[in-house]
């Protein structure tokens, strides 16, 4: 549903022209080449997130999606229509269900990937390999040589590839970053502590049922293995199986190692450890661990992972967080609030998420979304678009990217094999481990082929 708030904003701008048009959307900061150029765009995934990037990116940038693909006919249709109604020039984009069909049939400018964690790797390739930039959601990939693919496609191509990994670009966190880490308030930081509380591991025993006629099942489950279809994948049932992604790992500790690393400006791990697996919620089908930790060592440094989809946070202020233990002060941080605790000089300083309700009241009647994150997301685009102008590295470029979601992987890497692991991303190896090394690498489903060539 669009207010009429939005409707006549839209009219006002059609008829105002380009430069009206970017004041009127608001925060549009960033410096283009060409103000009236306008990006074509395409989404591949239609589901709530994918769509709720996309609403984000029209907010900002003068861009007219052309064309939406998904399996899902009912889905794909309802998010036409929710497009037609947001973009400018209120035209429905073409529809597809075959993701290589619409690149092939359109010139793109931008391609959003919304799809879920097993198709990332070869829709990502396949948009970069037609030409277009890509926004590509985390986690990166299911296995690390997916991920090695798609950089490798990315730096081929010199296209350029921002990863939905927008903590870097939440405002409250920047602030933290600037005001506490840069400035050294923290002194010598040598522990840090992650986790995520949430209860968010969907579980259940649905039957085995017929696939709904509206839903291409076999092309949704793709280059993964063929489940039983027990109910509509969609939203958090396909995340409770390892089949298609990495878990709570890949899902939520990919945002706050990321975070870490870029606070701390972090590389790769030396060493990734972990344990856990299935230990209280046993009596569904998910194949997702409920409790896990990980230890991803660096010099001098362990960033360690916690989480518990059972019980209470430790923490109900930060369910979903990173700590910072530094030799001087304690920087706690989430999506919704900071907080620096001094250890002896110094006052405390807290700072909280950033809303932009008022500049966009569009958002108050977008289906489920996270209004803590828009202006992260907002931002993230932002970037991401002032990359593509100057031919420059976004922050969360496809690199940056890919170490994330592959020390995630690594992690749950060390889980299954009850050992730590460290992979060189120079050999695409784990050191000394051939049987980890033949991990690295999961196997596609007969008839699909997995885009690692090394």
């Amino acid at each position: 549903m669009i207010t009429n708030n939005t409707i006549n904003r839209r009219h006002f701008i059609k008829g105002a022209g380009a430069s009206l048009a970017l004041a009127s959307l608001g925060a549009f900061n960033i410096s283009l080449a060409n103000t009236d150029k306008t990006y074509r765009v395409a989404l591949i995934g239609t589901g709530w997130y994918g769509k709720s990037d996309l609403f984000k990116l029209i907010q900002v940038a003068p861009v007219e999606v052309v064309a939406l693909c998904d399996v899902d006919r009912i889905r794909l249709r309802e998010a036409g229509e929710l497009v037609r109604q947001r973009q400018l020039s209120g035209k429905t984009p073409k529809l597809y269900s075959n993701y290589q069909q619409l690149l092939d049939e359109n010139k793109l400018d931008i391609v959003l990937i919304g799809s879920p964690d097993h198709w990332h790797a070869l829709q990502a390739i396949a948009a970069i390999e037609a030409g277009a930039h890509l926004y590509l959601q985390k986690p990166i990939s299911v296995d690390v040589l997916e991920g090695e693919a798609i950089l490798a496609a990315a730096r081929k191509h010199h296209r350029t590839v921002q990863v939905g990994t927008q903590r870097k670009s939440t405002p409250h966190l920047i602030e933290a970053k600037k005001e506490i880490v840069d400035k050294g308030l923290l002194g010598k930081i040598s522990h840090v502590e992650m986790c995520c509380y949430y209860h968010m591991r969907a579980n259940g025993n649905p039957p085995t049922q017929p696939v709904p006629d509206y839903l291409d099942y076999e092309n949704w489950t793709g280059p993964a293995p063929l489940r039983p279809y027990d109910k509509l994948p969609h939203g958090s049932w396909w995340r409770t199986f390892m089949a298609y992604g990495n878990g709570i790992m890949g899902d939520m500790c990919v945002h706050m190692l990321d975070t870490v690393r870029w606070m701390l400006d972090l590389g790769w791990p030396k060493k990734v450890s972990s344990t856990g697996g299935i230990y209280v919620q046993k009596d569904g089908k998910s194949t997702i661990a409920d409790t896990q930790t990980a230890i991803f060592e660096y010099a001098e440094l362990n960033c360690v992972w916690q989480h518990r989809t059972w019980g209470n946070p430790d923490d109900p202020e930060y369910p979903w967080a990173f700590i910072l233990h530094g030799e001087k002060g304690t920087l706690k941080g989430s999506v919704m609030q900071y907080d620096f605790i001094p250890h002896d000089e110094g006052s405390p300083i807290h700072g909280d998420v950033v809303y932009e309700k008022e500049k966009y009241p569009e958002d108050l009647n977008e289906e489920q979304i996270e209004l803590h994150a828009a202006p992260a997301t907002r931002n993230h685009f932002k970037n991401f678009l002032q990359a593509i102008e100057n031919n420059s590295k976004p922050i969360a470029d496809i690199e940056e990217g890919h170490i994330s979601s592959a020390s995630c992987i690594l992690a749950n890497l060390s889980m299954e094999l009850g050992r730590p692991v460290s992979y060189d991303p120079i050999k695409k190896i784990i050191k000394n481990d051939p049987e980890a090394t033949s991990l690295l690498k999961r196997n596609y489903r007969d008839g699909w082929t997995h885009p690692w060539k090394g």
